[in-house]
């Protein structure tokens, strides 16, 4: 009879126990659509007004998209080398904030919005190559396959899901080896080749 007290104690506690660590867990990362957070970033970007209104090509600012693994984000000198000479949008708030962070030596804090788990690779120069160079299909396109149409958004937020799935249905597909040959190849289906 004591052993079935103490078993019952010891369900009850590990019941009680897990249903208050239930409640107190933190909601899921991912929203109802599966497409990752909404990032909230330190000075709000407006991804329209740069690359549909000014027409800014996605790699003026992503320079190491054509020459590495990520496309990086802008460093604060890069901004800077436009908006100092743009007398007209010096009053607005997040132009402020971004001379703010100049004047102080401190670089902005930029959240990643694509971030993909550390055990896949991801690599932006080897489809640059494939879709921009070989191919000589427009940046937006190729940028906007994975990213979204971010000319039509502000602050960037994840469009596609980038799962898997999403990324092996696209290696399935027959692409132009180049904008004039008529064969194609598929991306490749080692597991190596994204998972190092």
């Amino acid at each position: 009879m004591r052993h079935f007290l103490r078993l019952s104690i010891l369900l009850i506690g590990l019941f009680s126990g897990s249903s208050s660590f239930a409640a107190d867990t933190l909601p899921p990362v991912n929203t109802a659509d599966d497409l990752g957070p909404q990032v909230d970033q330190p000075i709000e970007f407006p991804h329209n007004r740069h690359a549909k209104d000014m027409g800014i090509n996605c790699m003026y600012c992503h320079t190491y998209a054509r020459r590495a693994p990520v496309a990086g984000i802008p460093p604060l000198q890069k901004c800077m080398g436009c908006h100092n000479g743009i007398e007209s949008v010096k009053d607005k708030p997040r132009i402020k904030e971004l001379f703010k962070h100049w004047d102080e030596k401190k670089p902005i804090a930029w959240k990643k919005v694509h971030d993909l788990p550390d055990y896949v690779r991801f690599n932006h120069e080897r489809h640059v190559k494939r879709f921009i160079v070989q191919q000589d299909k427009p940046v937006q396109e190729v940028c906007g396959y994975c990213h979204g149409d971010v000319k039509e958004g502000t602050v960037a937020r994840r469009q596609k899901p980038l799962s898997m799935g999403w990324c092996v249905s696209c290696h399935e597909k027959a692409h132009p080896t180049d904008k004039t040959a008529q064969a194609t190849a598929q991306g490749p289906n080692d597991c190596w080749q994204c998972h190092k």
